[in-house]
């Protein structure tokens, strides 16, 4: 039986606005095109829609694995899908057989939304390498224990500090955040998020949705032996295209002094993970607050290298000190045989970096340090890639090595240029980079969280 084209009942594609982050994995992952937001929800159009499914595993919170049956001329557009505050009921056999379609030949005529024309030649899609697996060492991570529909709505958190991390007088005002949970339980790895509910509500009376956060600590804490955890947040007041804008949460938090309360939910995220065997390398590229997992990923090497070692000089400390519960490096004693720790880390300017005061007090021998700074005066921009390009003969290497994980966290405008050289470090190294790429991503071994 052929069923007309405008009754043909697809597979519609959905986002739980009441579970989502707005991390923006999801759009950054769709392969044609499919997924956008506004400043609210993000949706998918089901008419760019091909059900490549590769949106799926990246998502932190579950809020994309969503479905309806819906008759292809009555499928949710994205501009309906904007104003959601949840999703609509499936609609019954009842509903479907009053749109005129016929129910009983449903399964048979049920057909995928036309994917979009894709035709010519494909540009570069560095999304398509990035790992949706934790590398096979990862410890077990634990999510989603607070949120919008879990047995817990949030959790409260204490602020236990608050410090600006950049330099004063610049307009990229940056915070390094504690958050204490006192006896509710949190568990954390270095590499997930959380996201913090803003009081108040918008322009339209409805709650302020929540924000996504990396956590900049490692898995026993900002202080080890107490139940916190660290964010990097950024002040934001402009958007990317430069226009005056101010950011609810990032504000909220960036204001909050030591004692005030904030609403959490989370745990966020299962391979962003750090592997947990002690010989792995870790190259780490990150712009601005993209630092963050980066910070917890170190910190914690930092910490097993002290118990084998002994204390020697702070860690990330925010004012570049810190005592000997934050010390958390020392010199090489033959104790712990960590693999190598690589840093490409960039921002405008020396003064807008995060941590960079205390960064300069690392010990070369724990991690290699490499900064990009695009506007410096006097100076020619350069950015991460750039820096990845004059280490070419230390990344081939790494990239040489099974043991070689790869983190890459920041703007989404850094992503494609990032992975770009990744591919031409490999092609002078003499490795075949669509083989490469692939195993970096079937191994969990190459990570892209860019937003």
């Amino acid at each position: 039986m052929t069923v007309p084209a405008e009754l043909a009942v697809i597979k519609q594609h959905l986002i739980d606005p009441e579970i989502c982050i707005r991390c923006n994995t999801c759009e950054a992952t769709c392969p044609v095109g499919a997924i956008t937001h506004d400043d609210r929800n993000y949706v998918v159009d089901a008419l760019k829609c091909n059900l490549c499914m590769d949106c799926i595993s990246p998502c932190p919170t579950g809020s994309i694995d969503n479905w309806r049956q819906m008759p292809r001329a009555k499928a949710y557009t994205p501009d309906e899908q904007l104003t959601w505050d949840e999703l609509p009921a499936e609609l019954s056999t009842e509903q479907l057989a009053e749109a005129g379609v016929d129910v009983g030949a449903m399964a048979e005529a049920s057909t995928a939304a036309a994917p979009a024309d894709v035709t010519g030649e494909a540009s570069f899609n560095s999304a398509a390498f990035g790992a949706v697996l934790p590398p096979w060492s990862a410890a077990h991570a634990y999510t989603n224990l607070y949120g919008p529909k879990s047995a817990e709505k949030s959790v409260s958190a204490t602020v236990a500090g608050n410090v600006r991390v950049t330099a004063v007088g610049t307009d990229y005002d940056t915070h390094h955040i504690v958050l204490d949970f006192g006896a509710m339980p949190f568990p954390v790895l270095e590499g997930q998020s959380i996201a913090i509910l803003a009081p108040g509500t918008d322009a339209q009376g409805r709650p302020h949705h929540a924000r996504q956060y990396s956590i900049a600590s490692p898995r026993n804490g900002e202080r080890p032996g107490y139940n916190n955890l660290s964010l990097t947040v950024k002040r934001v007041l402009e958007d990317h295209q430069g226009q005056p804008v101010r950011g609810v949460a990032s504000n909220y938090l960036c204001d909050l002094a030591v004692g005030d309360k904030v609403s959490v939910i989370g745990p966020f995220g299962a391979s962003f993970l750090m592997p947990n065997h002690p010989r792995s390398h870790i190259v780490m590229i990150c712009t601005g607050t993209g630092s963050a997992p980066m910070r917890a990923m170190t910190e914690w090497r930092r910490r097993l290298r002290q118990a084998s070692a002994g204390p020697s000089q702070a860690g990330w400390h925010p004012s570049g000190g810190g005592g000997s519960e934050a010390a958390a490096s020392g010199q090489a004693s033959g104790k712990f045989e960590g693999g190598k720790l690589m840093l490409f880390f960039g921002a405008r300017t020396q003064q807008e970096l995060p941590y960079f005061g205390p960064l300069q007090n690392l010990p070369k021998d724990f991690i290699d340090c490499n900064f990009a700074f695009s506007r410096t005066p006097g100076h020619p921009r350069r950015y991460v890639q750039d820096a990845m390009r004059e280490r070419a003969a230390d990344l081939g290497a790494l990239l040489r090595d099974g043991q070689s994980h790869f983190y890459v966290c920041g703007l989404k405008a850094m992503e494609e240029g990032v992975v770009l050289a990744l591919r031409d470090v490999a092609t002078q190294a003499g490795l075949d980079w669509e083989t490469l790429g692939a195993a970096l991503k079937r191994e969990g071994r190459l990570h892209l969280e860019t937003y």
